[in-house]
């Protein structure tokens, strides 16, 4: 593709250098680049791109994005300067892959919670559509019925438009995506053209990378801020936060609630941890979930399908024959009847979203919860005490062990953990730093009818330690310790 076509939707500050040239490839790594590729040099919070310029050139990079130019221009090469390279790779790319989100249907989910579970529920229902469709989210990307691993929960632009282009060439016709708050600020999605965006809910996450809550709101709200008037916006009118992510959205908006008048509504009839009982817009139906949290998961998905012209009755039939999305309120019960529930909790709000599904599903029942829990290294150190008194307040029992502690020490992250709990709490509170013991020790400690929480890493196969990951399923070693792998 010529450089200028490649710039057409980018306004650069200067040129310098021919923009006749051909260019077969762009990267934001310097060490993929080939010759007569486009190389973008970003600012990002780890390194400066620019510091690699040189070496993108030695490589055969016939081009150059900048923000800061070069003091010494190479001969033969093209600058292109911009206000924002983070800004203007994602155009540069979207149109360098042929705008393949102009060409299927792409949807995106964006709140704290929530997002994996919605963004999968519909890439499984519109297949059972029968449409050929992707997903792009935290687990794993799909590209049809083809898994493509997953190591961030929004590629980077350029990855992304790989994968988005890849999708239309398989033919899909939709594609369902989670939107992290960091690629919304980072402009990772941008240049995409989405026909429709969901709001799940919002609370306390990633203050480490946002420093302030509001910073974390607007950066959610961009999304929906920059949807366009042909696209549609659903939000949860239950979240504080809901009306304000659409308060300047120019897309159709919708609303949908358990609690209060909206587009879309849901009842929850009865639980069970085998599923639930729902009214949804007056008719019944039963679902393989459980939680009054998942009820509106599940509403979101309705509403998106309902939007993207699906008819209200096929689509209720599709919800009754979804499964759980793997490592959310997965259950798995022992032969001597205590259930053992692996969630990906990693949040206040998260954690006590599922202590009170459970206390739901438990209610009149008797049965005790034991959880077991910890919490991130090098990330928001805030919401550690949070997370301890929320399993302490819902809990019979707590353990608190290791999650990824990355490059902390996991006995200190414990130990701001207990910063947020009394004396009288603490005397619910056991502390194993190693998680296979500990998640032993918490079935020891059940009996039939009980329940152990066991929260933090839900579907991942590893713990991050010293910067090496380790493998390590939570599913693995509770069915070791239940003898349910002979």
């Amino acid at each position: 593709m010529k450089l200028n076509e490649l710039l057409k939707n980018v306004k650069p500050i200067q040129i310098v250098g021919d923009t006749e040239k051909n260019i077969i490839g762009i990267n934001i790594d310097s060490r993929k680049i080939e010759k007569d590729h486009l190389f973008v040099a970003i600012k990002g919070t780890q390194t400066d791109g620019h510091k690699y310029i040189d070496k993108a050139i030695e490589l055969g990079a016939c081009a150059i994005l900048v923000e800061d130019m070069p003091e010494k221009l190479s001969e033969n090469i093209t600058y292109i300067q911009v206000k924002s390279t983070e800004e203007a790779v994602g155009k540069v790319a979207t149109t360098f892959y042929g705008d393949p989100s102009h060409k299927l249907k792409l949807v995106g989910v964006t709140g704290t919670n929530g997002k994996t579970t919605v963004a999968t529920l519909l890439y499984n229902m519109f297949r059972k559509f029968g449409h050929k469709v992707g997903l792009l989210s935290t687990v794993c990307n799909y590209i049809d019925d083809k898994a493509v691993p997953a190591s961030h929960t929004t590629p980077d632009p350029i990855e992304l438009n790989i994968l988005l282009a890849k999708m239309v060439e398989e033919g899909c016709e939709y594609a369902f995506m989670e939107c992290s708050s960091h690629a919304i600020h980072q402009h990772r999605i941008g240049g995409l053209k989405f026909a429709g965006g969901l709001f799940t809910n919002l609370t306390r996450d990633h203050l480490d990378y946002h420093k302030t809550f509001e910073n974390y709101r607007n950066a959610k709200k961009m999304f929906f801020d920059d949807l366009g008037k042909d696209a549609f916006a659903i939000t949860n009118a239950d979240d504080k936060n809901g009306m304000i992510m659409v308060q300047n959205c120019k897309a159709t908006v919708k609303t949908y609630s358990t609690k209060r008048p909206a587009d879309f509504k849901a009842h929850l009839l009865e639980c069970h941890f085998e599923g639930m009982y729902l009214e949804v817009d007056g008719k019944e139906v039963g679902v393989q979930f459980i939680g009054k949290f998942n009820v509106s998961n599940l509403l979101a998905v309705y509403g998106a399908a309902v939007m993207l012209g699906k008819k209200p009755e096929d689509i209720l039939v599709a919800l009754s024959a979804l499964k759980n999305v793997n490592g959310r309120l997965e259950p798995i019960t022992s032969l001597d009847g205590i259930t053992a529930i692996i969630d990906y909790a990693h949040t206040p709000d998260a954690l006590e979203n599922v202590l009170l599904a459970i206390h739901e599903v438990l209610e009149g029942k008797g049965g005790h919860i034991i959880t077991v829990c910890g919490a991130g290294g090098n990330r928001d150190k805030g919401k550690r005490p949070l997370m301890a008194l929320e399993a302490v307040k819902k809990s019979d029992n707590v353990i608190l062990t290791s999650d990824n502690p990355r490059n902390e020490d996991p006995q200190a992250i414990i130990n701001d953990m207990l910063e947020g709990l009394d004396n009288t709490q603490k005397k619910k509170v056991l502390t194993i730093v190693n998680r296979k013991e500990a998640i032993r020790a918490a079935c020891m400690m059940a009996h039939k009818g009980d329940v152990v929480l066991i929260a933090g890493k839900g579907h991942e196969t590893y713990q991050e330690i010293n910067g090496v990951k380790h493998h390590f399923d939570d599913h693995e070693v509770v069915r070791e310790i239940f003898g349910l792998n002979e």
